[in-house]
């Protein structure tokens, strides 16, 4: 194949950079965890994210969440998002993690200034007022970000892709080599019901399931399993997703038996008012909405979506961290 050589390239300007990254690496005061990916497009990272930081807060933990706040124009930063902040400005994924999980979110192309931004205690106070410091860092993707020291990395793989063809950029769609997941912690293959083989590593299943149904202009939540509007093969609902596998939401939807109109966007898309039809049942992502909320109508509905793992997981992450939490205190 002619990309070949290309790929080569790739690879070793990746190393190189690597590196010079990684030269640069100062250690942070707290636990960092980062969930990444060694594919392009989108695994799941996000809503992994949103779990973690859920079920990390009932035992104890303080996180904040640190982006690079793709899509958005302010991504040099340090810049502080919540769940108001403008998507256009600083990413849509950045603004439906501060509303799905109430915590600090901060967003910069450097993470490891994102981090310490975090944890400067006149950044903290002046734009997260009421919020306790933060004694955890969660990452959303930057696994190759070497300049972020992590502790603790979790890695997405999308159980019906797996790594494509095996190679990387520009012949594959692997960031780096598959022999890179034999370093992470743990490796998901999200979409898988059990365990699986992905380059020699043991995947662990997980799935995103439904959480429930939430009214665009009302902002009220209904349960996912009982839809709160109607729809049938006359009447379809527009279902658009603007993510980077669409297919798995339509797919989502129709497991709901909910008819649908399949209306597929390219990944961060930000919408437009006229690319949303009037006075029709519209369902879209949750990742999507924070761009609609301005042209949002009472049809118009988001399905918000939650990671599910093996419980025990998140139970040895817990007692990982607190003796990360110890060592970095008493070291």
């Amino acid at each position: 194949m002619l990309l070949w050589p290309l790929e080569g390239i790739y690879q070793h300007l990746a190393h190189k950079d690597q590196a010079k990254k990684l030269a640069r690496q100062k250690p942070l005061p707290v636990p960092v965890i980062v969930v990444g990916n060694v594919t392009v497009g989108g695994t799941g990272k996000s809503p992994m994210v949103s779990l973690l930081c859920r079920v990390l807060q009932h035992h104890g933990w303080r996180p904040g969440v640190i982006s690079r706040g793709y899509g958005g124009k302010k991504t040099d930063g340090p810049v502080a998002v919540t769940a108001d902040s403008d998507a256009r400005e600083v990413g849509d994924e950045p603004v439906m993690l501060a509303a799905q999980t109430e915590c600090p979110v901060v967003i910069d192309q450097d993470r490891y200034r994102a981090a310490a931004a975090l944890l400067n205690k006149t950044f903290f106070q002046k734009n997260f007022p009421g919020h306790t410091a933060c004694n955890l860092i969660i990452s959303d993707d930057g696994l190759q970000h070497l300049s972020l020291p992590r502790d603790i990395e979790w890695v997405i793989i999308d159980a019906s892709r797996g790594l494509g063809n095996g190679h990387c950029l520009p012949v594959g769609p692997l960031r780096e080599p598959a022999e890179r997941l034999k370093k992470a912690d743990l490796v998901f293959a999200n979409g898988s019901i059990r365990p699986l083989d992905i380059a020699g590593v043991q995947a662990q299943p997980m799935k995103l399931a439904p959480r429930y149904w939430r009214n665009l202009r009302t902002g009220e939540t209904f349960s996912a399993s009982r839809p709160p509007f109607k729809t049938s093969e006359r009447r379809p609902a527009f279902a658009m997703a603007g993510i980077g596998n669409p297919e798995r939401f339509f797919q989502t939807l129709e497991d709901l038996e909910v008819h649908i109109e399949r209306h597929p966007f390219p990944d961060h898309h930000i919408f437009k008012d006229h690319e949303v039809p009037d006075g029709r049942v519209v369902l879209m992502t949750a990742k999507d909405a924070v761009k609609c909320r301005s042209f949002s109508e009472e049809s118009h509905w988001a399905l918000d979506v939650e990671a599910r793992i093996k419980p025990e997981l998140i139970e040895n992450l817990h007692h990982q961290l607190a003796n990360i939490l110890k060592r970095k205190h008493h070291g």
